[in-house]
């Protein structure tokens, strides 16, 4: 399983690392999740430089996409560059967003008919262009899912491990990276948000 995580300047630190991290806790050979980045080298919005893990081109032939948020998405999709690297598709790739990363997913065409889930400043930008956005954690339709609130990169790395490998699995990641004393409740209450959606 192939995942990449797409990370670009201005990136969530909270997006980005915590999806990498609770997905690479599944220890399956071929499993691995990666950091995507248009260049070598991404800067955070709070100044972390990273090296890029793959390229992004990696996205195109990776199992599962997921986009992070940051604060400069607004201005990545208008970057033909960028946005050219992407020939995704739905029908064989699990692909999530999560806050502004919704944007990416809207400016690829893949969100007509479903409900999305996005954070407070996303939000009016998405249903201004059109999109129908929900007050919600978590949504998905077939393989496309979309979440809103930065600790909301738990439900997207859950529902990627649930739809590939079991709700078990799924389940066991999280409780992984869980408060101690609350493994249980973290973990019910992230099953919840996406059960319905499987």
């Amino acid at each position: 399983m192939k995942i990449a995580i797409v990370t670009c300047d201005g990136f969530n630190e909270m997006d980005s690392f915590m999806a990498l991290t609770l997905l690479n806790r599944v220890k399956r050979p071929g499993w691995r999740a990666e950091l995507a980045c248009p260049s070598m080298h991404a800067l955070s919005m709070n100044g972390v430089k990273i090296t890029a893990q793959r390229p992004l081109m990696f996205a195109s032939e990776a199992d599962a996409v997921l986009f992070g948020s940051g604060v400069q998405t607004r201005e990545h999709v208008k970057n033909d560059s960028i946005m050219s690297a992407f020939h995704l598709d739905p029908e064989y790739q699990l692909i999530g967003s999560q806050c502004s990363g919704a944007l990416f997913l809207h400016s690829l065409g893949l969100l007509k008919d479903t409900l999305v889930c996005t954070d407070a400043t996303t939000g009016p930008v998405l249903q201004s262009l059109g999109a129908q956005v929900v007050e919600a954690p978590f949504h998905a339709k077939g393989n496309i899912a979309t979440a809103g609130g930065c600790l909301s990169a738990t439900y997207l790395a859950m529902w990627v491990i649930w739809r590939s490998l079991g709700e078990e699995a799924a389940r066991d990641a999280i409780a992984y990276a869980a408060p101690v004393g609350q493994k249980e409740l973290y973990v019910d209450m992230a099953t919840q948000a996406i059960a319905a959606f499987i």
